[in-house]
């Protein structure tokens, strides 16, 4: 009888486990849904929302690391001057590694299409988001 309590009990803890993982990579895709939405209205502002708004955050993109939420944005401003320059932003999701209770690494790859004068462009990024204060923020970055 205790075999069989504690086999149930592993079960529902174990189905309990998969729903909240479930539940946050929803949130992630959402997020990332989010991101994308912004920056094809050519809102960097917006964007950047997903951020996590501290010095600490990290980008790491072809031209080397940036710290801070302000830097990061500074840079996005200076990289992409208008809405032609942003075009369209789509994601491809790889993989997302649920690292624990508040920490979701994602793997994937980036599409940026833009006019045939710009160019497309397209990489693959690294992003780790935390859980602070109940919400998904992005806390390190690195895309190329």
């Amino acid at each position: 009888m205790k075999k069989t309590i504690l086999l149930f009990s592993l079960i529902f803890f174990s189905s309990q486990l998969t729903f909240s993982q479930n539940k946050d990579f929803e949130k992630i895709k959402d997020l990332m849904t989010t991101q994308s939405e912004a920056w094809n209205r050519g809102d960097i502002d917006g964007f950047m929302t997903t951020y996590w708004k501290s010095e600490k955050l990290q980008f790491i993109g072809s031209k080397g690391p940036t710290y801070g939420w302000q830097n990061t944005l500074d840079n996005y401003k200076k990289s992409y001057p208008s809405k032609e320059a942003m075009g369209f932003l789509s994601f491809d999701i790889i993989n997302m590694d649920k690292r624990s209770r508040k920490v979701i690494s994602v793997v994937g790859k980036w599409h940026l299409r833009r006019g045939a004068d710009l160019g497309d462009l397209e990489g693959h990024f690294l992003l780790i988001l935390k859980k602070i204060k109940g919400e998904w923020l992005i806390v390190a970055d690195h895309s190329s």
